[in-house]
């Protein structure tokens, strides 16, 4: 089975990063498990999509954007629609990157204690780069599994011994209930889970592990357990964030020491491995989805190994190593990228919709009725939630 594993657990590792475990750990404090059914929906919405992109991935053993690029037709719309995915996928990485090192390092900081400087933000950027410049895809893959597993269960115990309401989570998880204080949080959980770099990451993926259309059932069993899995450790920072008091808690830390009267040391310590493995993945997967849609929108066609492909990862690690490192607070350019994933999500969805339907591209393999009208239906969620998150943005919502 675990040969099987792979690209999916990848995805899994890239959504759920530090973005992931402050907004679920802050639905979990302000609203209990009554946002539970938003996280299930957009767990729902990432498998359908995540499928699709690994399924074009592949039959055509190409990224996304070169698949994209090709069928444009008309140059104008090719380059306008490059333009926007270049600049909200490499700028909008460059900002979150600073933000999972933070996580990574935050994370140390819970185990090892706090130090002075950039020491743990040094150390986090050079694991990465090391994993990154010597790994192959399976070293990464292999190295990324492990972390997910350790993350998943640091999270899962942690929630299990905050001992939980299970009625109360079933109703949360089946009975959407919404108030006008929770639209915004209800917008971070989709958010953080239907990421459009991931739809990028796993089509280019899929191609490095695997290469004829019988390997299609491996990858979507693959696609289905890693992102449930991936929510199921969601909603297990949801669950333990419920049994704290609101007072004080901004993120995971806060959440850690609120649970350390009730339950130890062991909180801190679970939740500190949680949050280094979850920063430190997808200050991995980050980087890496940049190259593969630089690669993809040039048509490169290079290696892990090329030095173009190594430019352009260690340009996004670099910029959030220094970020970091410096306390500069990138908040304009994390802005810019809300405002570009905003935008990006359901552009990128038509695209991908439109794409896997086209038998030119995918022949026999092109999107049935049902995944039509699930994709439909999530691209009209994307544009709702993405015009709710530019308003945000902009002082409007």
């Amino acid at each position: 089975m675990f040969k099987k594993v792979g690209p999916g657990v990848l995805v899994a590792a890239a959504f759920i990063g530090p973005g992931t475990v402050t907004a679920c750990t802050l639905a979990g404090v302000e609203f209990g498990y009554s946002l539970l059914w938003a996280l299930l929906l957009s767990i729902i919405a990432t498998i359908v999509l995540q499928e699709m992109s690994a399924r074009l991935g592949i039959i055509t053993q190409k990224g996304l954007a070169e698949v994209i690029r090709g069928e444009l037709k008309t140059p104008w719309v090719r380059y306008v629609v490059i333009v926007i995915i270049l600049g909200a996928i490499v700028v909008g990485n460059a900002a979150y990157e600073a933000g999972n090192i933070g996580g990574a390092t935050l994370g140390m900081e819970a185990v090892f204690g706090k130090q002075t400087g950039a020491f743990y933000p040094l150390i986090v950027g050079f694991l990465a780069f090391v994993l990154l410049f010597f790994g192959n895809y399976n070293v990464l893959e292999k190295v990324l599994v492990t972390l997910v597993i350790f993350m998943s269960l640091s999270f899962l115990v942690t929630a299990i011994i905050t001992k939980p309401n299970v009625g109360e989570i079933l109703k949360g998880l089946f009975v959407p209930t919404m108030s006008k204080n929770s639209i915004l949080t209800i917008i971070a959980l989709v958010g953080t889970t239907v990421v459009p770099y991931n739809l990028f990451l796993h089509a280019s993926l899929v191609s490095e592990k695997w290469k004829t259309k019988k390997d299609l059932k491996f990858a979507k069993k693959d696609t289905f357990i890693s992102i449930a899995l991936g929510g199921l450790v969601s909603m297990a920072i949801v669950v333990a964030a419920n049994s704290i008091s609101a007072d004080g808690v901004s993120n995971v830390l806060d959440m850690a020491k609120g649970l350390e009267p009730l339950y130890g040391q062991s909180a801190k310590y679970f939740m500190g491995i949680g949050l280094f493995a979850a920063g430190i993945t997808s200050a991995i997967t980050a980087p890496l989805a940049a190259a593969y849609v630089v690669n993809s929108c040039f048509g490169w066609n290079a290696s892990m190994k090329d030095i173009r492909f190594r430019m352009v990862w260690f340009f996004i690690l670099a910029l959030g190593v220094f970020f970091l490192s410096f306390g500069i607070k990138p908040i304009e350019i994390i802005k810019f990228a809300q405002v570009a994933n905003g935008i990006l999500l359901p552009v990128i969805a038509i695209f991908l919709l439109w794409v896997v339907n086209k038998t030119t591209v995918m022949g026999e393999y092109k999107n049935k009725a049902m995944q039509n009208i699930l994709g439909i239906i999530i691209i009209l969620l994307a544009i709702v939630l993405g015009a709710k998150s530019i308003f945000k943005v902009f002082g409007l919502f």
